[in-house]
């Protein structure tokens, strides 16, 4: 589906942007952004073990309905890059309420996440054709590999968060330390590959 307004005229893009993948994603942002507030005012993990399961979930969900009713969409991936990134700076603020011991690890995990993560996300957007990082591997499937398989999503926010947790009630925040540090690294390396295909000094490895 093609997401140049221009071509495919107002009423269509407009379909596009209010297409149910968009409404799920727009509906686990507000609701756990809510439940980031509600934790950061009460200052109970409780909420904490709430709001990040609607995260993941919904941001599992959305991506899935988009695949099963071919709705997969440029626009919709920025949607669902830049609403993972509220969501992630929201939670991050309220886990701080909870947790206030875990400000290093956490605000390295931001910066992986936010910056350098966000470059890397947005970098399909460089290929004509692919409609989102999750078919990046038709591009490069090393890079695809370590950042959007189903292992490197669920190691880039659900293992910085167990480790977080782990560091604070074990006296182990060094493991917190490592995990958000091996991220920024492999954010890094990710980088340099990238940068190193797109100036053709490195041939990119598109899956067979």
């Amino acid at each position: 589906m093609n997401d140049n307004a221009t071509r495919i005229g107002p009423a269509m893009a407009t379909r596009e942007l209010l297409g149910l993948p968009n409404r799920i994603t727009l509906g686990r942002t507000v609701v756990a952004m809510a439940f980031a507030v509600v934790a950061y005012r009460v200052g109970t993990p409780i909420w904490l073990f709430i709001a990040y399961p609607v995260y993941w979930l919904g941001d599992s969900l959305d991506g899935g309905v988009a695949r099963y009713r071919k709705q997969e969409t440029i626009s919709g991936a920025v949607f669902d890059i830049v609403c993972d990134r509220a969501c992630a700076f929201f939670l991050a603020g309220a886990f701080l309420a909870v947790y206030p011991d875990v400000l290093g690890p956490l605000a390295l995990f931001l910066f992986q996440f936010g910056v350098l993560d966000t470059m890397l996300s947005l970098s399909f957007l460089l290929w004509p054709g692919c409609i989102s990082p999750n078919y990046f591997f038709r591009i490069d499937k090393p890079i695809y590999k370590y950042n959007w398989s189903m292992p490197a999503k669920a190691l880039n926010t659900g293992g910085v968060v167990i480790s977080l947790v782990l560091g604070h009630n074990f006296g182990v925040m060094w493991l917190a330390y490592l995990t958000a540090g091996a991220l920024a690294l492999l954010k890094v390396v990710s980088l340099t590959r990238l940068l190193r295909i797109l100036t053709g000094r490195t041939p990119a490895l598109p899956s067979a």
